[in-house]
């Protein structure tokens, strides 16, 4: 499942993700919101990372600017090995197509397009060869090669999740990020979803990381990443449910009791328009 067919491109960088020293501050003056406070991080090519924290601890910011989605103050963001930070919003745009595939919670399919069209709008936008045969064999990997004809709103919530996997993974990225990807589902669907983020893993050796509030969903990664205040508050490996949630507890805890009012991190006012991730 989830074969690689990558022949011409150069070989992935063992690290898959680093972040040094990313600083990111909503607003100004009296009124400025450090969302991230210096975090630095990095990820091997192949893990499964779960990004979580309580609310406002800054954990979507952290995402959208390790994604592209935002672009950070300060510190510098690498993807396979190469630097993402700086440059254009053009050349911004060419290097997400081409390193990074996207899961949103709310799936950000096109309504007028049909599940295979697009599976294979990442392909036409980046200006790339589009193989409708190999889309059509990963749409099957996953459990729609049934469904190539029909549109999003003949499907449910979990088939929707899974054509934006299938998107996510037709441009061989080298990370995937997932923003609360079973949010918006029941728990079989959830549990179906996070198989395939798995498999993605440890069967294409793709890399995942994936913001979520649910410890279920969690587990299914190899290690959890925890943020408060906008900083790194620890890690845990071979997550289990109830280790994730005892370690969440103890952080809303300490941000209950003493969280510094300049680090909180609230809505975050980035937005993702259908396109924004493709």
């Amino acid at each position: 499942m989830f074969r690689r067919t990558r022949t011409t491109e150069p070989a992935r960088s063992a690290e898959a993700l680093r972040l040094v020293k990313v600083r990111k501050v909503y607003g100004s003056a009296g009124n400025a919101v450090t969302a991230l406070d210096d975090v630095s991080l990095s990820l091997p090519a192949g893990s499964f990372t779960a990004v979580m924290g309580p609310s406002g601890s800054g954990k979507s910011t952290l995402l959208q600017c390790a994604a592209g989605l935002d672009r950070p103050d300060s510190g510098l963001v690498m993807v396979d090995g190469a630097e993402m930070t700086g440059g254009s919003e053009a050349a911004l745009t060419k290097f997400r197509r081409r390193r990074i595939g996207f899961v949103f919670q709310q799936y950000n399919l096109l309504p007028t397009l049909t599940v295979a069209q697009n599976t294979t709008l990442p392909l036409k936008l980046a200006g790339r060869h589009v193989d409708r045969a190999r889309a059509g064999e990963i749409l099957a990997q996953v459990g729609l090669g049934d469904r190539l004809g029909h549109r999003p709103d003949q499907l449910s919530g979990g088939q929707r999740q899974r054509v934006a996997i299938a998107r996510a993974l037709v441009t061989e990225p080298a990370v995937i990020f997932a923003d609360e990807p079973t949010g918006a589902l029941d728990t079989r669907s959830a549990r179906d979803v996070l198989g395939l983020l798995q498999r993605t893993v440890r069967v294409h050796g793709g890399t995942v990381v994936m913001v979520t509030h649910d410890p279920v969903a969690a587990s299914y990664a190899d290690s959890v990443l925890f943020l408060a205040d906008g900083r790194l508050a620890g890690r845990l490996t071979a997550p289990t449910v109830d280790a994730v949630a005892e370690r969440l507890a103890h952080l809303g805890d300490a941000v209950d009791h003493g969280a510094n009012p300049a680090h909180h991190g609230g809505a975050n006012p980035a937005r993702h328009d259908l396109t924004a991730g493709v």
